[in-house]
Order: C-alpha cells, then sequence, then structure tokens
C-alpha cells in the first residue's frame, strides 16, 4: 500500500499539506493531491483507481466511482457524516473507512449563532436600511437572553452549543437518544417543538432521522419561533418549511445545509421562502476546522497503517 490519494482539496495550503505528510513521504508513500474537486463520478473513480488510500471529503462519493477503484484498501472521509458514501458497497469489499469527527464543532456551533442573530436582529434587512439611507424604524431585533432553546441532537456539536446558549443566558432543552449534558433540560420532541423559541438541529442523516421534522411536526412550531439547520438538510421536510415561512407560521429559519449539495435548484423552495437566512453549507468552513481536519486525516491514515483504525464507521 504505497499510493495514498487525496481526491479533492481539503482546502488547506500546499506547505501545511508538505509537513503533515513528510513522514508517509519519507517512508516512500506516492501522494497525489488534487487541487479542485473532481466534475463527476466518472472523474472521481479515475482519480482512485490506482490508489490504495483515498481521501474525500463532502463530495458525493457512489458505488460507480468505487468500482473502479480496484486496489482501494481504506477510505478516510474527511467529513463528520458520510451519508455522501456507499458505504454498504465499501463494507461489501471490504474497504475499511474512517470520519473525522469533531473538527468542525466549534465552526458548526459558531455559524449556528450566526444565523440565529441574522435573523433575531435583522441584518440582512438592516444592511438594505444603511445602504438606503433609511432608519432603524421597523428594525427592532429580539434578544437570546431567557427563550427556550431547544437542542434536537445533544452530541459534541449540540452540546457545544448548549454551552454556548446558556452563555446567552438562554433556557437549555434537549432531545437526544443518548442524555449526555447535565446541563440541558431534556424532554421528549413534541414538548420541544411546541415550546421552545428557537430550535436547533445537530443529528446526523441516517435511515431513523431521515425525514425527522415532517411537515407534521414542524406544524406544531410557535409562530414567533426559529428553526436552525445546519445538520444535515434531509432531517428536515424543506418543502414544507417552506410553506409554513410563507403561511407565517415559522418567524424563521436559518439554513446551511439542503436536500443536495449547493448549488442549489433555481426553484428550491427555500430560496423564495420568506424570513429565511441561507448560507451555502459553510458551517465546517473556517480556516481553524480546515487545518484540524487535516491533521484528523494524517492521523487516521497513520493509525491504519499501524492496524490500529481509528474513527471507524467501517
Amino acid at each position: 500500500m504505497k499510493h495514498i490519494v487525496i481526491a479533492q482539496p481539503l482546502a488547506i495550503s500546499s506547505a501545511l499539506l508538505d509537513t503533515l505528510t513528510a513522514d508517509l513521504q519519507k517512508d516512500g508513500f506516492t501522494i497525489t493531491a488534487y487541487d479542485s474537486p473532481p466534475k463527476n463520478q466518472d472523474e472521481l473513480g479515475d482519480r482512485l483507481a490506482d490508489a490504495d488510500l483515498a481521501v474525500i471529503a463532502n463530495y458525493p462519493l457512489r458505488k460507480e466511482a468505487l468500482e473502479k477503484a480496484a486496489s482501494l484498501k481504506y477510505l478516510c472521509v474527511a467529513f463528520t457524516g458520510v451519508d455522501h458514501v456507499a458505504i454498504d458497497y465499501c463494507k461489501e469489499k471490504g474497504i475499511a473507512v474512517s470520519n473525522c469527527a469533531g473538527y468542525s464543532t466549534e465552526s458548526v456551533a459558531e455559524l449556528t449563532f450566526s444565523l440565529i442573530l441574522a435573523l433575531y436582529r435583522k441584518l440582512s434587512e438592516g444592511g438594505c436600511a444603511a445602504r438606503n439611507g433609511k432608519t432603524s424604524a421597523g428594525l427592532m431585533g429580539i434578544e437570546i437572553g431567557h427563550r427556550k432553546f431547544g437542542i434536537i441532537g445533544t452530541g459534541a456539536i449540540g452540546r457545544r452549543v448548549a454551552d454556548i446558549a446558556s452563555a446567552f443566558g438562554a433556557d437549555v432543552y434537549g432531545y437526544s437518544r443518548s442524555r449526555k449534558a447535565a446541563s440541558i433540560t431534556y424532554t421528549d420532541l413534541d414538548t420541544l417543538l411546541s415550546t421552545c423559541d428557537i430550535i436547533s438541529v445537530h443529528l446526523p442523516l441516517t435511515g431513523e432521522t431521515r425525514g425527522l421534522l415532517s411537515r407534521e411536526k414542524l406544524s406544531l412550531m410557535k409562530p414567533g419561533a426559529i428553526l436552525i439547520n445546519t445538520a444535515r438538510g434531509g432531517v428536515i421536510d424543506n418543502a414544507a418549511l417552506a410553506d409554513l415561512l410563507r403561511e407565517g407560521k415559522i418567524a424563521g429559519a436559518g439554513i446551511d445545509v439542503f436536500d443536495g449539495e449547493p448549488p442549489l435548484a433555481k426553484d428550491d423552495p427555500l430560496l423564495s421562502a420568506p424570513n429565511a437566512v441561507l448560507t451555502p453549507h459553510v458551517g465546517f468552513f473556517t480556516e481553524e476546522a480546515m487545518a484540524r481536519r487535516a491533521v484528523i486525516v494524517m492521523d487516521n491514515l497513520r493509525a491504519y497503517l499501524k492496524g490500529e483504525q481509528e474513527n471507524v464507521i467501517c
């Protein structure tokens, strides 16, 4: 196993990449690192064709690409979620897979509050007003303090969001199968949806969580409540969310993740929904998070080569 392919950019400098891979290169590994994402699955498959070990990030990796990777023994997904990877095929072919959990905890948590503050303090409207010679009329905001803050999914990111929400002075509630945080008041999903002013989603996308926040569930939210999703788009019925925003049944939404990866289709219902702050999946994307991720990637590769696989998916 002597060829490592980094099949899409890791968003770090070439100098940092050289530093992080110096020992692997010294040990005789050839490292091919691409500086642009693949255009399609066929091109991705070509990049992986002679890889013994490979790294991808958030670009989808389907069966048709993996079928070209006949030598592949190990795949490091430089991302937290792996729902964009054909994991069943990897299991079938004996390809070991690891992820990079933890690298974006801080960056995603911070974006969560960026979206909340953008909605509560009407930042987009305020910018337009300032540029068009208007005053603060109609721009009265809302404070986070003393609001009921509901967190759906209290893994590492959800717990970090809880810490920050508590620092703002919010009353923090949670819904999770594993109740890990003593500082969070746990409740059932329906109660959280119907009573909280801010609802923030931090779940992975699995067979159990796909569509969890259906039209029926979203309809439980209070008219003055806002919904934040920096987790996975498929957890929410986004068409229903757009309808509820148009109908004024939900006050606002801050969305960083969608049914597919951006660029979004021009007819995506959230694009025309009122009181929606949208970002093109940037929650993980900070300088610090990219550097942390690259370190985890290389640690994963070294651990696998030692027969001590870490961050195991399969």
